[in-house]
């Protein structure tokens, strides 16, 4: 039986996308195999395999224990270019964050990235590509699955949603970088339709552009909804009384929205992103600028194939990162590195 020591904070912040991947993959192994592993979560054990899901200063000086933590495995939620958008540090502090980043991601013997457009990006850091490996996330249809009619408008009613509104939804913390002023733009163009930006401001004030981003949030157009945070066994509900997902975020790796919204049954609409082909090219419409997007949001609320179309095509995309094919890929991952 493999020893797995699993090292996370993730979930001490609410509403990112980093806790949602740990959670997964925990709740994935938790399901399976119980003869497979023995999971262990933030112990100081032994163990044959140690995964990293965040950076934490004490997990940095775990690593120095030596064979104690048996194989060390890095997950690559961000790099130092990544966070510009994200976090506002002060100008001291960001160099000084940038460098022990990297010297985390270098003490690993393994490393995860969940797009693989991150490997050459790792490269340029000075880390070897054999030590990285590319595993996509994943969500799971206990959470995340689509329901009937008759419960979308009980949904509706709930939350306080016209039952006959086209409602589009966007997800995630509200940050420059997910494109939420463009949400903005895209909704004052369509004042016919309802739209929601389920998340909030997780890291508060250091949050890049927080005093112009709070005072739209404090003061949206008639037809926004700011849900805030949302706890994540309840954004089912949202993908649920919506009718697709609206993602026009300038920098990503594998957002967990758009698994968990075609997860939910709906059309994916995000920006034209290089790093979105190699992961789902073929499951969604894209779009580049304001005009663009108001379009697409436009035919899929009055062109019932082309709507239909776009869900089938998100279907698929759900279908291809199954719990399934994801417990054999992580299963054989362990057992490979753990044998090295």
């Amino acid at each position: 039986m493999l020893k797995l020591n699993m090292m996370s904070s993730a979930e001490k912040v609410k509403g990112q996308g980093v806790a949602s991947a740990y959670r997964e993959l925990v709740n994935l192994l938790n399901d399976h195999d119980k003869n497979t592993y023995h999971l262990t979560i933030n112990q100081n054990v032994s163990a044959d395999v140690t995964h990293y899901h965040t950076v934490d200063f004490p997990f940095y000086l775990s690593t120095f224990v030596g064979k104690k933590r048996g194989t060390k495995v890095g997950y690559v939620h961000f790099l130092p270019e990544t966070l510009e958008d994200s976090l506002k540090l002060p100008p001291g502090i960001k160099p000084i964050f940038n460098r022990y980043l990297i010297s985390f991601y270098k003490r690993m013997d393994w490393l995860v990235v969940v797009n693989p457009s991150f490997i050459p990006k790792l490269e340029e850091h000075g880390i070897n590509k054999e030590k990285i490996r590319y595993i996509p996330n994943f969500v799971s249809k206990k959470m995340f699955y689509p329901v009937g009619q008759e419960e979308k408008r009980a949904k509706r009613h709930k939350y306080g949603i016209a039952e006959n509104a086209f409602v589009v939804i966007g997800a995630g913390q509200v940050q420059h970088r997910k494109g939420v002023l463009d949400f903005i733009e895209v909704a004052k163009r369509l004042p016919d339709i309802q739209f929601i930006w389920a998340g909030g401001f997780s890291f508060g004030k250091i949050t890049a552009g927080y005093k112009e981003l709070k005072k739209i949030y404090d003061n949206p157009p008639k037809n926004v909804i700011f849900s805030g945070i949302i706890d994540r066994s309840t954004m089912n509900d949202y993908y649920n009384l919506s009718d697709m997902l609206f993602l026009p975020s300038y920098n990503e790796l594998f957002p967990m929205t758009i698994l968990e919204a075609m997860s939910s049954g709906l059309p994916i609409l995000i920006r034209d992103l290089e790093l979105y082909t190699a992961i789902l090219d073929g499951f969604y419409i894209k779009g580049d600028t304001t005009e663009a997007f108001a379009a697409a949001i436009q035919r899929l609320k009055n062109e019932r194939d082309f709507y239909e179309e776009a869900k089938a095509n998100a279907a698929k995309g759900a279908a291809s990162y199954s719990e399934e094919r994801l417990w054999e890929i992580w299963k054989d991952f362990y057992h490979e590195i753990s044998r090295k």
